[in-house]
């Protein structure tokens, strides 16, 4: 079996070939822990865009006539892949991502689950027949391929977050163009072509196009023959990217930031809340778009609260992603580090009270727990996309609704209380695509309807929405008589 290495899969996999970009361009990809070179990519330019699309309209035509069984077979044996190359692939993830062995396993599993899913897309492309108001004849609905899709995908979660739109998209019969962040190009993007190159997909049905957008532009989003263009990033990135595909008749899928609030009640588990708290906040550094970035905690518990949850999180260890004992590594690169001491200290500038305040080394960002953050506050506001969370005090049931809603964005959120249904009934009226009771902020199951509302995104994923997403409704009717017309 071939090694999975960086060095082999460090090339544009374009019509079911392994090749150099023809851009003059050269992107390094580098270990976010220790400044390592793993690969240096020659990158794709809009000719290696176009080829790769061409390929997958042509490979389209091809995967359309296999049959529906074979097809599950095929995207089965990419799980088996998988299983057997765990241990290589959990080195990817930790040196590219600078991801602890505690986040592999879990986007590993979360991998898994979401290709045998897709796996059982083929055998699930139902159509209907219809009533016609006319006599003798009847409507067919046929559920079809959309076409071909785009993938763009990003540098946090890329393995499982690019594969949640690459094998859905593959199983309800679509060609497939992958273009994963400059951060994260092997782990989202060539790791998923060489997965379903060794499963057997038809060659050029999946491409994966290793590039950035000051080489190739709009042209990913623009080009004529992606149907459906999949974006998981920021909502800044992700509202230009929705505007440029339906202004070129393209359906957009849009996973995008979040602000989710996790809001404990004073019947609470407290201890049990403290620690669902920091795996909302802390796993993979914070760089979730479903982490909690706001935990809000009824008056009559917040000192207490604030002194376990400071204990806890003072304790998780920080450092070398390689060592198993570490659970907090680097975020991803310098931008991001810098990017949220500035958020940091506007926090503290405006009032927040640094209960824990961690030193930023590099990419190294220790944690951060600003309390007493009010609403008026950017902390309060903005995604903080690292291990940094805001602890904001409530008098009251409504007042906790109020806060969690005062945010552009909705995407997940949790409530804690020993009254499961007083915490559903809280949840119907908190504004998100998402939210779990007496659970963590980060949720995600292969058959569950996952996505945001206002500014966290566009549409659903996951089980029988992703085939609806992925699919189109073909409308072919048979008179089997003759209509009589009025002239």
């Amino acid at each position: 079996m071939m090694t999975l290495s960086f060095e082999s899969l460090g090339k544009q996999f374009i019509n079911g070939e392994w090749r150099v970009g023809q851009s003059s361009n050269v992107l390094k990809d580098i270990n976010p822990y220790n400044d390592n070179v793993l690969v240096e990519v020659k990158i794709a330019n809009t000719s290696d865009i176009d080829l790769a699309y061409q390929a997958a309209a042509n490979a389209k035509q091809e995967w359309d006539k296999v049959n529906a069984y074979k097809k599950r077979d095929i995207l089965e044996k990419a799980v088996h892949y998988i299983e057997a190359h765990e241990e290589e692939i959990t080195e990817l993830i930790i040196d590219e991502l600078g991801g602890t062995r505690l986040k592999a396993a879990f986007e590993i599993g979360l991998v898994k689950n979401m290709i045998k899913e897709a796996a059982t897309f083929p055998l699930r492309m139902e159509g209907k027949i219809l009533p016609s108001t006319e006599d003798h004849k009847e409507n067919r609905l046929y559920r079809i391929p959309a076409g071909v899709v785009g993938v763009i995908s990003p540098f946090n979660f890329p393995f499982f977050l690019s594969m949640k739109s690459v094998a859905p998209a593959l199983g309800a019969g679509n060609g497939v163009v992958l273009k994963p962040h400059e951060d994260s190009m092997i782990t989202g993007g060539t790791l998923i072509g060489k997965i379903f190159e060794e499963a057997g997909v038809p060659k050029g049905l999946l491409n994966v196009v290793l590039t950035d957008i000051k080489e190739i532009g709009d042209s990913f989003v623009e080009h004529p023959i992606p149907r459906i263009i999949s974006f998981t990033g920021s909502t800044k990135v992700g509202s230009y990217i929705g505007q440029l595909a339906v202004k070129n008749f393209k359906k957009p899928l849009l996973e995008l930031g979040g602000n989710s609030a996790f809001i404990i009640m004073e019947d609470a588990d407290l201890d049990y809340a403290v620690n669902a708290a920091a795996f909302s906040r802390f796993t993979h550094q914070g760089q979730i778009c479903m982490s909690a970035n706001r935990i809000l905690v009824q008056k009559s518990i917040y000192t207490e609260f604030v002194e376990k949850f400071s204990a806890k999180v003072a304790s998780l260890k920080v450092g070398d992603p390689r060592d198993p004992k570490t659970i907090i590594g680097p975020v991803i690169n310098h931008r991001q580090a810098e990017g949220l001491k500035a958020m940091v200290e506007k926090g503290i500038e405006a009032g927040a009270k640094p209960i824990l305040k961690g030193n930023i080394s590099g990419r190294m960002v220790e944690p951060t727990i600003l309390a007493d953050v009010t609403t008026e506050m950017s902390a309060s506001q903005d995604e903080l996309f690292g291990p940094v969370v805001c602890v904001m005090p409530f008098e009251t049931e409504e007042e906790a609704i109020s806060i969690a809603n005062n945010t552009k964005f909705g995407l997940s959120g949790a409530i804690h209380t020993s009254n499961v249904e007083r915490g559903v009934e809280m949840s119907k009226k908190i504004h998100t695509g998402m939210i779990h009771v007496n659970d963590v902020t980060i949720n995600d199951e292969p058959i569950v309807a996952f996505g945001g509302e206002n500014q966290s995104g566009l549409g659903r994923l996951n089980g029988e929405w992703s085939l609806d997403e992925f699919t189109t409704m073909k409308w072919i009717s048979v008179n089997y008589g003759q209509r009589n017309f009025p002239y």
